[in-house]
């Protein structure tokens, strides 16, 4: 195999696996010759994530990452024996959903062995009367909620991903999705799992609504970013149909305004499915049509479940709105949402112009939340190549907020498309950090954020890594990821 044409971004530290060839013939006996490969398409097709600037790359002959081995696993005893041989040799292993992830968690920054779960697709089970099904986590997201819905459900889990993310891949990053203000949540949803440890132990949490047994150790796997263990099934909550849905809009004069009446509703203890705040940069640009939201903040709302529950949310609802000067835009533009919640083109269109472009998610409490906002814009305006900073806002808590950062631009003549990346994401961070905000909501730590670890979680980060050693005393299991061990870059 030759990647010589290819100019590798993440080669540091990479690790080169001695008597290749013995190892793959290992992975075959455990595995058989037709789930292990080394042929370079295959290779190739797992040098990075849908990280938006792995687009440019791409055009440029650059890959991100470079595994030895892909695998496909098609039992929890596979894994196991995975693991155990992979720790006797000092391999890294790298746990692969469907490469949805858009912060690198599943770039093989150390190479070694791909652990693809897309053989683990099956639902095991629905159990109507505790309405929870059981699924093994390699199913694809919109495979998961077609069949609910044919039987009467939803899982309440529909990320922009949906169409091309695992259930794995969702506990991996701690997902959250577009109907998330209503059911929750991954961490919400999931009730158990099963999950395989670095050293090849299978450990199975029990299936209960609540316990009160002691320190919840199967929290550690949701948002581990495949660093903890690999999880291989999961009970997850879901809920009958929605009865009625109700569409609703309005218009605001500023993003406080709109953050006003979207935490008063919540305040009220009325939680739509949906809202979305669209700053006004992204009205203009998703809305033009709509007169009422000239030069203003839209906000679009779904209310759905029982009617006369939705009725009710209907009436409170737009009662906050008029109480902040909302003006109503009718349904249009939650019609309007819906046509386009899954289009991804116009970021992924970009590289052709030679656009950097990329999304930050990140977290705040209420009364942080317009300086968080404001801060990064300010931030990422003064950069030099920056064309556009936009938000929007969508995932609400009665206590605070997910917003949403795009930006876009070119690089100087000395700088690379990395470097230009890089510092558009480090300077979000430090001005979210610097505002009181959380730098991440929901798509996780990977590679761009890992070596804000420190500044994120203070002294803990330290019994975060401790918890690390103690249960990958190797360091197989996605290395470099999470806990800043191994891969470092940028100013603090």
């Amino acid at each position: 195999m030759d990647f010589k044409d290819f100019e590798l971004i993440y080669k540091e530290n990479r690790c080169e696996i001695k008597d290749k060839q013995k190892v793959v013939l290992k992975l075959k006996e455990i595995l058989g010759d037709s789930n292990v490969s080394t042929e370079e398409i295959d290779i190739l097709a797992y040098t990075k994530d849908t990280s938006l600037i792995a687009f440019n790359w791409a055009l440029q002959g650059q890959i991100a990452g470079l595994p030895d081995i892909i695998t496909w696993p098609e039992t929890v005893e596979q894994i196991c024996e995975i693991l155990k041989f992979a720790n006797q040799k000092k391999i890294p292993v790298i746990p692969y959903g469907e490469g949805s992830g858009v912060v690198g968690g599943s770039i093989p920054i150390r190479g070694g062995i791909i652990v693809d779960m897309k053989k683990f697709n099956k639902i095991l089970e629905i159990n109507n009367e505790n309405l929870i099904v059981t699924a093994q986590t390699g199913i694809n997201g919109m495979n998961l909620e077609r069949y609910l819905n044919k039987k009467g459900y939803t899982a309440g889990h529909i990320p922009q991903s949906l169409y091309f993310s695992s259930l794995g891949g969702w506990i991996s990053h701690r997902a959250a999705g577009q109907f998330s203000t209503k059911y929750g949540k991954i961490e919400d949803i999931i009730l158990s799992m099963e999950v395989v440890l670095p050293q090849g132990e299978i450990i199975d949490f029990k299936t209960t609504p609540r316990a009160s047994t002691g320190p919840q150790f199967d929290k550690l796997f949701i948002g581990g970013s495949g660093t903890l263990g690999i999880v291989t099934k999961a009970t997850l909550r879901i809920w009958p149909a929605p009865e009625k849905r109700t569409l609703l809009s309005y218009a605001f004069s500023s993003i406080e305004d709109s953050f006003n009446a979207t935490r008063q509703i919540l305040r009220e203890n009325v939680y739509p499915a949906v809202i979305r705040i669209y700053d006004q940069f992204e009205t203009i640009r998703h809305f033009p049509d709509i007169d009422n939201a000239k030069d203003k903040v839209m906000v679009v709302f779904v209310c759905e479940g029982n009617a006369k529950l939705v009725d009710l949310e209907e009436i409170i609802t737009r009662e906050k709105c008029e109480k902040n000067s909302g003006v109503d835009c009718g349904v249009h533009p939650v019609e309007h949402w819906f046509d386009t919640r899954f289009k991804v083109t116009e970021t992924s269109s970009m590289p052709t112009y030679k656009i950097v472009v990329d999304t930050i998610e990140v977290a705040s409490l209420w009364d942080n939340a317009s300086n968080v906002y404001h801060s990064v814009l300010d931030s990422v305006k003064k950069l030099e190549g920056v064309i556009m900073i936009t938000a929007h806002v969508s995932h609400f808590y009665p206590n605070g907020v997910g917003i949403y950062f795009t930006f876009g631009g070119a690089p100087g003549k000395e700088q690379t498309d990395l470097e230009f990346y890089q510092k558009c994401w480090d300077t979000t961070i430090k001005a979210v950090l610097k505002a009181g905000g959380s730098i991440a909501h929901h798509h996780g730590i990977g590679i761009n954020r890992s070596h804000w670890m420190e500044s994120e979680w203070g002294r803990s980060i330290k019994t975060l890594r401790e918890i690390k050693q103690l249960l990958d005393p190797q360091n197989i299991l996605n290395p470099g990821k999470v806990y800043v061990d191994t891969w470092k870059r940028g100013e603090k």
